[in-house]
């Protein structure tokens, strides 16, 4: 264990968090000695400083999941499906103690928090099941000729981008199919929230993770660290989630060397309700929908469609119930929405609902910058939104619930479609046939009907258009960290 760790002050934990570089078996410092401040954003504070790296820590991270790979690829599937499950098993006995964590760098609420750990964790365990059902196939070819057999093998090295908002989550959901596919790896955190993932890292090795299978790489200039990398021709695969923009930057970069890319990139998820929809499950649904996590999630709901017999009722229940919600620091027990990541957000948010208001929009609810220290949004409602304000186009990530009327279905639709995003959309119906055929027809990756929550371990996570490419959960998930080779036979 490195000298240098974080222990969150009054806190009882298995270890001290290490806050260095994870390559190999060692946690090393950056060789400059630099470090990047971790900000408790519901206070402003620093908590902790963690090791910068540069390009040459990135390429021995790459030798170490290099000296690790060829002898995880050979570990018998049961053997990587028993250390993915001892994983599972020490994060579950470490939730309380990862949400807090969570909740000190990253400000989301601790109810929240325990939630991404469960979740997190269920990825160790269900890749633990689907790591002994790589499954191939054999097949007579048409003409008779010969037999067609296809093997799936170990893609090789991945580099996985993970974002600030499920830092956990985001993690495992990455690496739990990778090991599982035999693959090492190396983790890049975000720079705002890595001592999750430091802690995560730390509970892998200690739960049985050989050394060298999965790397964490931390650094605050990762453009050229990640291109080094992808240009390495050791590395196959890129997993990136996080914006749309950077997104692309990273596809240009893994063009050079073809590296096979998934990506998993910005929402702007529509709520529909229907006039003949249950109010009050709607309502329980959208608060799900928009508040979990604050509204820090790419799937969260960011359009409300609301049909126009519906529509006051809808509003004015929202307003009470998000009018209700506590607001306060992540690790507060009370709290119920925390704060925003940084400054940059608030001020995103600031511009967006100004351009809502100046359109035409009516503040129903907040609509103001909280004066206190840390980075706090008020839950806010915003009534009566225009065609045309950039709330509508632009994911917010934040508290705030933009709701428009409609009057017909199809106008609905059209309006959900009117992105270039594609990945989470909500419905609401009493009518499952016409709830299942706008599921159909809405362009997105991912459709709730009549629930205000998608993501599942077992279930195929992405969206269409620039929302990404691939899937990430489910059977789906691992066979993005594998090749399928085919060989033909005669006998």
């Amino acid at each position: 264990m490195t000298a240098n760790s974080f222990a969150p002050a009054g806190q009882t934990g298995p270890f001290a968090i290490p806050t260095e570089l994870l390559i190999g078996e060692h946690w090393a410092p950056a060789a400059s000695g630099k470090r990047i401040d971790v900000v408790n954003p519901s206070s402003g504070e620093v908590l902790t400083s963690i090791a910068d790296g540069g390009v040459d820590e990135a390429i021995a991270t790459v030798d170490a999941a290099d000296a690790a790979a060829a002898g995880w690829a050979a570990t018998p599937p049961r053997k990587r499906a028993e250390i993915l499950l001892a994983c599972f098993h020490a994060m579950m006995a470490q939730q309380e103690w990862l949400a807090q964590i969570i909740s000190l760098e990253n400000g989301k609420a601790l109810t929240d928090a325990r939630g991404e750990v469960a979740y997190a964790a269920e990825f160790f365990r269900w890749y633990a099941e689907e790591a002994v059902r790589i499954n191939g196939e054999l097949t007579m070819a048409p003409s008779g000729a010969n037999r067609i057999m296809v093997q799936y093998q170990p893609i090789g090295i991945a580099l996985l981008i993970t974002p600030w908002n499920f830092p956990a989550a985001m993690a495992t959901r990455k690496i739990a199919p990778a090991l599982a596919a035999g693959c090492t790896c190396i983790l890049k955190p975000a720079e705002e929230t890595p001592l999750t993932a430091l802690a995560v890292a730390e509970i892998m090795r200690r739960a049985g993770v050989p050394a060298g299978v999965v790397n964490v790489f931390n650094t605050s200039d990762p453009g050229p660290a990640c291109s080094a990398m992808l240009h390495d021709p050791r590395v196959r695969k890129l997993s990136f989630t996080g914006s749309t923009e950077v997104g692309r930057i990273l596809l240009r970069e893994a063009a050079d060397q073809v590296i096979s890319s998934s990506m998993e990139l910005g929402g702007n998820a529509p709520f529909l309700v229907l006039d003949d929809a249950d109010l009050d499950e709607a309502i329980e649904g959208a608060m799900v929908a928009k508040m979990r996590n604050a509204g820090e999630a790419c799937t969260a709901a960011n359009r409300f469609y609301v049909q126009r017999g519906i529509h006051d009722a809808f509003v004015a229940k929202l307003c009470e119930r998000m009018g209700a919600l506590t607001v306060g620091a992540g690790t507060d027990a009370a709290t119920q929405c925390g704060a925003m990541i940084n400054q940059e957000s608030i001020d995103k948010i600031e511009r967006l609902v100004a351009d809502a208001v100046d359109r035409g929009a009516e503040v129903r609810l907040g609509g103001k910058t909280l004066d206190r220290p840390g980075f706090f949004y008020p839950p806010s409602v915003i009534a009566n939104v225009q065609p045309g304000s950039e709330i509508l186009g632009t994911e917010v990530f934040g508290p705030v619930a933009a709701v428009m009327a409609f009057d017909d279905v199809d106008e609905a639709v059209a309006l959900a479609n009117a992105t270039e995003y594609g990945l989470a959309a909500y419905v609401y119906t009493g009518d499952l046939k016409r709830g299942l055929q706008l599921a159909e027809r809405i362009e997105c990756g991912m459709v709730a009907v009549n629930r205000g929550l998608v993501s599942d371990a077992a279930a195929p996570f992405g969206g269409m258009k620039q929302s990404g490419l691939g899937r990430e959960g489910a059977h789906h998930g691992m066979l993005e960290y594998c090749e399928a080779k085919y060989i033909a036979v005669s006998w």
